[in-house]
């Protein structure tokens, strides 16, 4: 049964996007928990995995000695994809970079995606079942911003995640533990896929007393869209007693 909705899912849902400046989502310090604000101090990412960020070079140091083995796992991943083009229409061999970008471009909307799609609002305890994997098509366009479409959207059991590699099932762990420690209900896992590559996105889930966006049956539709049209500038709704806010 469809659902329809009297307001869109997220801000700017029908207009164009704008590509005037560079787009990604907001990161978080992987050491600290700190919340970055681009336009005050923007964080780095790790240099070498190009997915963990930091707020400081000192936070960056602190983490290392943990960060080390998952870093130069990821690193020999990436480097074994560079000589399998993904179809002879795709001529761009690194998809893994590739993948790597999209989910910085689109860490928002992603972790809404995969909020939303493990009911965790009514479900919390879903975050430690089940995972969403999200396959995607590779789409040659001279648009960054545009690289691929959404081919499909799948709940599969987490183990189908963390079974495959240890070394990610154990930094899930300590993000799980980590959120758990400061409140939250744990790791929600989504997995980014393309052919035979894919790029695992942990997100840690405060309590959903704490997380004001409302519950969506739409969710996968609006991923497509804003998928599609190379937005990422989402900034889902919220209806609270103060009324109905983006973002």
């Amino acid at each position: 049964m469809t659902t329809y909705y009297a307001t869109p899912a997220a801000a700017n849902y029908h207009t164009p996007p704008s590509h005037g400046h560079r787009q990604r989502g907001i990161r978080m310090c992987d050491t600290c928990g700190s919340v970055e604000q681009p336009t005050i101090r923007p964080f780095r990412l790790c240099g070498g995995c190009m997915t963990t960020s930091y707020c400081s070079p000192e936070c960056q140091k602190t983490h290392w000695p943990s960060h080390k083995a998952i870093c130069q796992h990821t690193i020999a991943q990436v480097a074994s994809t560079k000589q399998q083009p993904i179809s002879a229409d795709y001529p761009d061999e690194n998809i893994a970079k590739l993948l790597r970008r999209f989910t910085s471009q689109h860490t928002n909307l992603l972790g809404w995606a995969g909020f939303q799609a493990l009911q965790l609002k009514r479900v919390p305890s879903n975050v430690r079942q089940s995972a969403l994997l999200i396959e995607l098509t590779p789409r040659p366009s001279s648009d960054p911003h545009r690289q691929f479409v959404v081919k499909g959207t799948h709940i599969v059991p987490r183990t189908y995640v963390t079974s495959r590699d240890p070394l990610v099932a154990a930094d899930i762990q300590r993000r799980e533990e980590r959120c758990r420690r400061a409140g939250g209900i744990g790791t929600a896992v989504v997995l980014i896929q393309c052919g035979a590559v894919s790029q695992v996105m942990p997100v840690e889930v405060d309590p959903p007393a704490k997380i004001s966006w409302d519950e969506r049956s739409d969710w996968a539709d609006v991923l497509a869209h804003f998928v599609d049209s190379g937005r990422s500038d989402f900034k889902p709704i919220s209806t609270t007693a103060r009324g109905v806010f983006y973002g």
